[in-house]
């Protein structure tokens, strides 16, 4: 049988003695930063953003600062899983607690990478990406070798099975990492995705979304099939 071989697996041949090295990459987003921006404007998705990168500069202040911001999504990378744990504990608890954030969204991955120009590339910071799109409001979804990080520091984590992921060939098993306090469904606005922030704020028998303000609640009867109510 004779093989021919396009210019893309030209290219790929050419760069096999690329250099990699290990790394740990999370990708963190605010998970209603869009419905922010079309039910309140702009300026006020635009406060929330800063907000959120102000929270993340601080948490890295003694790291490497963020490989890049795409929109409101944040690129990240550690030297290895612990440190990864170790610096996104304090950033994503913090974040849970500040009543001007929605809930975020986070998914890592740990494996070797290519670094070209201040930026990585490569099949594991595309698998921690898509992690981060599967997550949902308030939920940190990881792989292995980052949740053998976190449950040998003693944080929960629970196992979710082989999972398929957009884009990627292979089912791969992830985990879910509680970094902050899980999110309580009934108490996320399904348009924001802000969650009640008090424990005091509780009611009896949910009924129906929670939401956190009147435009949040018209936008949603106006349309309820644009948003995703959390279960």
């Amino acid at each position: 049988m004779i093989r021919i071989f396009g210019p893309l697996e030209s290219d790929v041949k050419r760069r096999e003695d690329l250099a990699t090295a290990p790394a740990t990459v999370a990708f963190i987003d605010i998970a209603g930063f869009s419905a922010i921006a079309d039910v309140y404007g702009d300026g006020a998705a635009l406060d929330v953003l800063e907000v959120f990168e102000s929270m993340v500069r601080q948490a890295l202040s003694r790291y490497e600062p963020p490989i890049k911001w795409i929109g409101d999504e944040a690129m990240l990378s550690f030297p290895e899983p612990d440190t990864a744990i170790q610096v996104l504990g304090p950033l994503l608890q913090d974040c849970r607690k500040e009543p001007r954030l929605p809930l975020t969204r986070t998914g890592l991955n740990h494996g070797p990478v290519v670094r070209r120009a201040g930026d990585l590339f490569g099949s594991t910071v595309n698998v921690a990406a898509r992690i981060a799109a599967l997550a949902s409001p308030g939920q940190l979804l990881a792989t292995q070798p980052v949740a053998e990080a976190a449950a040998a520091r003693g944080v929960l984590v629970r196992e979710l099975g082989m999972v398929a992921l957009r884009s990627v060939a292979e089912e791969v098993p992830l985990y879910e990492i509680e970094l902050a306090p899980s999110a309580d469904p009934a108490w996320i606005d399904p348009v924001c995705k802000m969650h009640a922030p008090y424990s005091s704020y509780r009611r009896a028998a949910p009924e129906g979304p929670w939401f956190c303000s009147p435009q949040c609640e018209d936008a949603y009867r106006r349309s309820p099939q644009t948003y995703e109510v959390p279960r």
